[in-house]
């Protein structure tokens, strides 16, 4: 039986670009690294980065993103911070909760949110998606 996500790999085309970009800008805390990859942590998220020839910088063209949490108060200065240093929006936000969807430097595609599952229950019981069924 499933417990929950144990990890995530990304694979990315630079190591040292992509390391910094989840350091210096996402603020993930280093763990290990070595010549083919890198494992950091953000709260309880292990994320492994692994060298990858095959990696291919084409657009994404589906809704396969990942998601970090950022409180509200913090949202605005995140968001900007993300903008200053030029990373490409691949989305604009139109659910609850603020969000900004952006692209790593190996256009795996990333978002910040402010909310929860339960926030975006509440506004969806009010108004609900077509067909929507809670459980």
């Amino acid at each position: 039986m499933l417990s929950g996500l144990n990890h995530l790999t990304l694979a990315v085309s630079d190591l040292d670009r992509s390391f910094a970009f989840y350091i210096d800008l996402l603020g993930f805390s280093p763990k290990a690294r070595w010549a083919q990859g890198a494992y950091l942590t953000l709260g309880e998220l292990w994320l492994c980065l692994s060298l990858d020839d095959a990696c291919s910088g084409l657009s994404r063209r589906d809704y396969t993103h990942y998601a970090f949490s950022v409180a509200p108060a913090n949202f605005a200065a995140f968001a900007a911070r993300l903008r200053s240093n030029g990373v490409e929006e691949w989305k604009t936000n139109r659910s609850e909760g603020e969000s900004v969807y952006f692209l790593d430097p190996d256009r795996h595609a990333l978002e910040i949110h402010c909310g929860d599952l339960a926030s975006r229950l509440a506004v969806c019981r009010e108004k609900p998606y077509a067909g929507m069924v809670f459980y």
